[in-house]
């Protein structure tokens, strides 16, 4: 699965971990399940490592912005085209502080990488059914935002 990062392919350093491999990759740069950080918050803020947490629209954000101090990467899954969650996880995210990656995962879409960045997403795990060598023209095909953003809040009367 080909990753964007600031509109660059790049590699993904970040090991996904589950309950199962936990003990053996913990001070390592990992990405945990919501459900494994609820449950291990104290550890996994004392490991070495840097931490990432992929969460869903069913999550609670209010868990994880107690520590976005401590953590370097939240991925938001997007199950479908349907489920706009994602977009509002990642706007509470930069509006509450968090200066980490936030990586989209799941449904990403060409024509959704430009909402998705102007909502605080800078990471983008792209389907490589989906992934093209032009991809990062879709970034700045709409010249025109009517509304506020991550990066700028004002709307455009007010710019």
């Amino acid at each position: 699965m080909p990753l964007l990062i600031n509109r660059a392919v790049a590699e993904d350093h970040w090991l996904l971990v589950d309950e199962d491999n936990l003990s053996t990759h913990i001070n390592e740069d990992i990405v945990v399940p919501y459900e494994l950080f609820s449950a291990n918050i104290d550890a996994l803020l004392d490991a070495k490592g840097a931490l990432g947490v992929r969460v869903n629209g069913d999550q609670d954000l209010n868990l994880l912005l107690q520590y976005l101090d401590k953590l370097s990467l939240v991925t938001i899954e997007f199950p479908a085209f349907t489920d706009g969650r994602g977009f509002s996880f990642a706007r509470i995210l930069r509006r509450s502080g968090f200066t980490g990656q936030i990586r989209a995962e799941g449904d990403v879409t060409r024509d959704r990488l430009e909402y998705m960045e102007r909502c605080g997403f800078d990471a983008f795990a792209i389907p490589a059914d989906r992934y093209s060598a032009d991809i990062a023209n879709a970034f700045g095909e709409v010249s025109v935002h009517y509304q506020g953003s991550a990066d700028d809040e004002r709307p455009i009367f007010r710019q």
